[in-house]
């Protein structure tokens, strides 16, 4: 049995809101007057953390004006390989640190702080070291190379307690299956923030091709509307007709009657004017983060959980009379 020289320490809030985040944009900031458009490039695309490294002079300046400009942006500092980096990186605003290695110092000078930090492994001998340092989070780094998503499953297996963030040569056409994974906290990467958008301050193409990779993660979809009724009765004649006209099966519940998948005929008036519009989601709680960060919030009294996880839960706000219903695909 393992002995962890350190006890486990809870996920503290930073981590745990980068989990509902979900994707960590990694930049490297050449010139620190770009700081503030990438930063609100991503904003606009929906991401609210990004990672500065501290591979380049302007790191830390570009660090310190993000921070000053838009602190609801969660900030991260990367390729952190000494104390003293860290020291400078949140006097700079950083919120939370990110390592390329299991260096012992930094973990342990973090830990003693109260600083957020994910360190990076590539091996269950490395795993085990930062379980025996206390972690529960670190980043799977560099994830592709060192066999990507099946490799990780491989050795994460004997370690459930321990979360990832898988970070090299993840992009779009990768990113889902990573996030998919339950022992995936969240996915570093950088197709968003290329050198070349940066440099070239194509703050546009940043914000675009963010809004793509939230849209990727999230993968909204319909899944039925529902229309509100008096009653029983009118929700049946309702379903019926429905039922004739487009050929579809009816089930009845106790609160509602269904026409194939698409339709929901309540049998009461409830939230929206006219009934509500269903929209289902890979992730309901990261869904949630992203409207907040939109400005809208949900109703909290709607949450249903189901096998002690958020199943269904209504936006609060409707359009065109109709409440926005979010369900977890």
């Amino acid at each position: 049995m393992t002995t962890h020289l350190h006890p486990i320490n809870p996920m503290t809030p930073t981590l745990e809101q980068l989990g509902l985040i979900g994707i960590i944009p990694v930049v490297v900031i050449e010139d620190e007057a770009n700081a503030e458009p990438l930063a609100q490039a991503l904003l606009d695309g929906g991401l609210s953390t990004m990672e500065v490294t501290f591979r380049t002079a302007a790191a830390k300046n570009a660090m310190t004006r993000i921070a000053k400009a838009y602190p609801m942006m969660l900030l991260g500092a990367g390729t952190v390989l000494t104390v003293d980096q860290v020291k400078t990186a949140v006097n700079c605003g950083a919120q939370y640190i990110v390592s390329p290695g299991l260096s012992r110092n930094v973990i342990e000078y973090c830990m003693q702080n109260g600083i957020a930090v994910t360190p990076g492994v590539a091996t269950p001998t490395e795993i085990e070291a930062a379980l025996d340092l206390g972690l529960q989070v670190v980043k799977f780094f560099p994830a592709e190379a060192n066999g990507g998503l099946e490799y990780l499953k491989a050795i994460s297996a004997p370690f459930k307690q321990m979360k990832f963030i898988p970070t090299g040569g993840i992009d779009e056409a990768n990113l889902l299956p990573y996030l998919k994974f339950p022992q995936v906290l969240a996915c570093g990467g950088s197709w968003m923030v290329k050198a070349d958008l940066i440099s070239n301050k194509r703050f546009d193409d940043v914000k675009r091709l963010t809004e793509q990779a939230v849209a990727k993660m999230l993968g909204f979809q319909l899944s039925h509307v529902g229309i509100n009724n008096p009653d029983a009765n009118e929700a049946a004649q309702g379903a019926s007709l429905l039922s004739r006209l487009l050929q579809l099966p009816i089930k009845d519940g106790n609160s509602s009657m269904f026409v194939g998948t698409q339709f929901e005929l309540l049998k009461r008036q409830y939230l929206g004017k006219h009934g509500h519009i269903a929209v289902g989601t890979n992730f309901i709680e990261r869904a949630i983060t992203y409207f907040a960060q939109k400005g809208i919030g949900v109703k909290e009294e709607t949450k249903v959980e189901k096998g002690g996880r958020l199943a269904t839960v209504y936006l609060d706000t409707d359009v065109g009379g109709f409440a926005v219903h979010l369900l977890q695909m």
